[in-house]
């Protein structure tokens, strides 16, 4: 798992450590899942998804979903996330999270759901697999409760699968320093 604020090198550096893992375990090819999607109408994140798109080798397969878990356990070749905090983005709004009376009676309990399929899907993978995901709470305690709900949940979800993987960087600078 690798950890980091924006632009701190996650992304170029998870690429960098799955296309080793690959071919020490004698692959030769990965799988890319990009959170993200599309955003019509966006041109600073085409840009971005261009970017990302160019430096990833040819040979890896690009698979953009939110279902991540249906990947990893049919995974068989290694896998690359990128990234968690768009999938919780994403979760959340599926979980209605952003509505308090939503969240309390049903949103907390889908999302939680979630978090539970992700982390066995995690712990079950046979292949090599990394996760990009966003250090969210370093800095100040948001104003809005619904940015509030995000970090925490954003931390909740780093917790979790970081306690399901067996390396855990965080990225400072573009120098990866190891967490475990």
């Amino acid at each position: 798992m690798l950890l980091g604020g924006a632009r701190s090198g996650k992304s170029s550096e998870a690429e960098r450590r799955l296309t080793l893992l690959a071919d020490d375990a004698g692959y030769d090819d990965a799988v890319y899942v990009a959170t993200g999607g599309v955003r019509d109408g966006d041109a600073d994140w085409a840009e971005r998804v261009r970017r990302h798109r160019e430096r990833r080798p040819a040979s890896w397969q690009t698979v953009e979903t939110t279902q991540v878990a249906d990947v990893l356990r049919t995974a068989s070749r290694p896998v690359l996330v990128d990234c968690l905090t768009l999938w919780l983005t994403a979760m959340m709004d599926e979980a209605g999270a952003w509505d308090d009376e939503v969240w309390r009676d049903r949103g907390e309990q889908q999302l939680a759901e979630r978090f539970d399929e992700l982390e066995q899907a995690w712990r079950d993978v046979r292949v090599p697999v990394l996760a990009v995901s966003n250090e969210v709470g370093l800095g100040i305690v948001p104003e809005s409760a619904g940015v509030r709900r995000f970090r925490d949940e954003q931390g909740r979800l780093n917790q979790r699968i970081a306690a399901a993987s067996d390396t855990v960087v965080l990225m400072v600078a573009g120098i990866a320093v190891p967490v475990r």
